[in-house]
């Protein structure tokens, strides 16, 4: 398994959280939104996802990831 922190740019409330977290887990993907830091801890497993479309997901949410 790998581990990443994404730093996302937009996320401010609970509805954005419940958001990446849920979409990202429709992917087979774990994923730990931590507000106040505005990062997402994504772990997942690269022989059957890619971290660019992990990426993708969030951006589709309409976050940004910088």
């Amino acid at each position: 398994m790998e581990k990443e922190v994404l730093k996302v740019n937009g996320m401010s409330c609970t509805h954005c959280k419940k958001s990446i977290e849920n979409a990202l887990k429709e992917i087979g993907v774990s994923g730990t939104v931590n507000l106040e830091a505005k990062h997402v801890v994504v772990e997942y497993d690269k022989e059957k996802i890619s971290l660019k479309k992990i990426i993708s997901e969030i951006e589709d949410q309409g976050y940004e990831i910088v």
